[in-house]
């Protein structure tokens, strides 16, 4: 059965199969990053109703409306870490190739989904933020199937397929969600004054439970997108207020997680006489080479 298992761990692959995973994954990344580029600057050819990823934003001002110039900063970064991954993919080392094919799965239905989710966004007709936000729910899913059964990646490549396209993924659903409801409302504002604190709970639930410091910077770089726009377009509210709050925090604990890590020492949650398997004790960020 593993056999026709896409998302199994393999010692090893065939050709054709690490034939298939190489082409269908620069095929899926080529085509959502094209596609994202095109529609970050463009509205949709024929569509009157249409608008451009950034021209949805401003369209749609909501409590999760993001700030335009930090998040494409955001992506252009993961972008250059996912060539990496590719180059890292195509070497002819088989102890590399084998665990980035691994992944290859969950990375190539990112890239589907993302992508879809896009065409989703950028369209108009009666419900698309709707099923852009299952396109979104249905890739936080598989994002988080790939975080927790593949959590020994190198950091960059932790980053660039696992954690980054994972940090967009859930704040990406408040933003599509927002929109979807049309959150322009008092008792919508509200509502989104008490959900902006599931970014801190799940950012510090990464920090203690896995010590995953790329999480922690990832999120607090998202909560400043989302508290910049706030700030320029409702000043007088709460919104950015908790946005830049959460953004702090996350920064501040993740600092208190990376740096004794970097001195080879690592700050530790449990009671003492707790008995933690090591390499779970060290996941995600095992093997930082």
């Amino acid at each position: 059965m593993e056999a026709y298992n896409p998302f199994a761990k393999r010692e090893s692959h065939s050709r054709r199969s690490l034939l298939a995973y190489k082409l269908l994954t620069v095929a899926s990344w080529f085509l959502v990053h094209v596609v994202d580029i095109h529609f970050g600057f463009n509205a949709p050819a024929g569509d009157t109703s249409g608008r451009s990823i950034w021209g949805q934003n401003t369209a749609h001002p909501t409590p999760f409306s993001l700030n335009p110039q930090i998040v494409d900063i955001y992506w252009i970064v993961i972008l250059i870490l996912q060539i990496y991954y590719l180059f890292i993919l195509w070497s002819s080392n088989a102890d590399d190739v084998t665990p980035v094919a691994n992944i290859g799965s969950h990375f190539i239905i990112n890239n589907l989904l993302q992508f879809a989710f896009v065409m989703l966004w950028v369209h108009y007709f009666p419900g698309h933020f709707w099923i852009a936000e299952i396109m979104l729910l249905l890739n936080f899913f598989n994002l988080s199937s790939l975080y927790f059964r593949h959590s020994r990646m190198p950091r960059v490549i932790h980053i660039a397929v696992v954690s980054g396209p994972l940090a967009w993924t859930f704040v990406a659903i408040f933003w599509c969600g927002a929109a979807m409801v049309n959150a322009q409302n008092l008792a919508a504002r509200i509502l989104a004054n008490i959900a902006i604190w599931g970014i801190l709970g799940y950012g510090l639930f990464m920090l203690a439970a896995f010590k995953d410091y790329t999480m922690g910077f990832e999120l607090s770089i998202l909560a400043a997108s989302l508290g910049v726009h706030q700030f320029f377009i409702k000043t007088i509210a709460f919104q950015w207020i908790f946005a830049f709050t959460i953004m702090s925090v996350l920064f501040l604990a993740t600092l208190a997680i990376a740096i004794p890590g970097f001195f080879g020492k690592e700050l530790s949650f449990r009671r003492e006489g707790d008995i933690v398997d090591a390499d779970r004790e060290r996941q995600p960020l095992l093997n930082d080479a």
